[in-house]
């Protein structure tokens, strides 16, 4: 599945215990109630988090998961049948503490430190090799063994297109749609090279269209932004400028097609690599979290009683 978009418009874009919801073996089906897109935001997509547990809380289990970049990632866990508690419980262990976190990326290798960084390309990180060492052993490596099917947005660099990937290795997808040029490195996939898919649909709930039921979109991309702020270095400019662009992208196609459910959890306060913040930020998401329980469970009562 491809979507075209022209170069400039990819230049134009650079710029995760109380139990209180259905783990995920135990999530209750509803059929085809609804299909749930997550949208890219680097550190503001652990926003994601609390919006999944809203989900478990009322007993929803998506037809189809929608992800880009940061939503690839968490959306990957949950259709691996992971519940949002328990994804946050990974996340805050991975985040919270800086060793963990090297812990899993280096986990007492020393060759494991060059395995991460891409081959002729020592400024860029191997997004394929980095997935495989910070996602839980509950991801599994196929799409095939997924419990939810999942659609994971990319970029073709050289086609300045849309690509869309939803069978094949799963981490290898995951990590192109994450692949922030500079950070990572682009990744190969059969004919194709890619890059994150942000630079051309942030937030994808336009892929979803073709899903019976209702269609939710969870945008990251920066509602509520700071007023000001100190002057940011090289690498935050870079970061920070991506994520205006890409909201900006989300507002555009807002204008074209809308999803059933637009769910903007409050982090524009946070800086896209503020991961270390992550009790804030699950914290900000709160009020998002109450407020899709909420119209999510109005909009099914609704389609049900219609169908009645």
């Amino acid at each position: 599945m491809t979507f075209s978009l022209g170069r400039r418009d990819i230049l134009k874009a650079a710029s995760l215990s109380l139990v209180a919801g259905a783990s995920g073996a135990a999530r209750a089906s509803a059929g085809s109630g609804c299909a749930i897109a997550l949208g890219g935001g680097a550190a503001r997509g652990l926003a994601h988090i609390p919006v999944l547990e809203a989900l478990d809380d009322l007993g929803v289990q998506p037809s189809m998961i929608a992800g880009t970049s940061m939503g690839a990632i968490i959306g990957a866990m949950y259709a691996s049948g992971m519940s949002g508690l328990e994804i946050r419980a990974f996340a805050i262990d991975l985040l919270s503490s800086r060793l963990n976190t090297l812990r899993r990326l280096f986990p007492g290798n020393p060759g494991s430190w060059t395995s991460v960084f891409a081959m002729g390309n020592s400024a860029a990180l191997d997004p394929e090799v980095l997935m495989s060492a910070i996602l839980p052993d509950a991801v599994p490596d196929e799409f095939t063994g997924l419990r939810t099917p999942m659609r994971i947005v990319t970029a073709d660099f050289y086609r300045e297109e849309e690509f869309v990937i939803e069978d094949g290795p799963l981490k290898k997808a995951i990590g192109a749609s994450a692949a922030l040029p500079v950070l990572l490195s682009p990744v190969q996939w059969r004919d194709r090279v890619l890059i994150d898919g942000g630079f051309v649909n942030p937030t994808p709930f336009d892929i979803l269209a073709d899903q019976p039921g209702l269609v939710i979109a969870v945008d990251v991309t920066g509602n509520g932004f700071r007023v000001t702020g100190p002057v940011p270095g090289a690498m935050d400019t870079w970061i920070g400028s991506s994520q205006i662009a890409l909201h900006s992208l989300v507002n555009e196609r807002l204008k074209r097609i809308e999803p059933d459910l637009l769910i903007r959890p409050d982090v524009g306060g946070f800086a896209s690599m503020d991961f270390h913040r992550i009790d804030e930020i699950l914290l900000a998401a709160k009020i998002a979290k109450e407020d899709a329980k909420r119209r999510l469970g109005d909009l099914l009562d609704g389609a049900a009683q219609g169908a009645n």
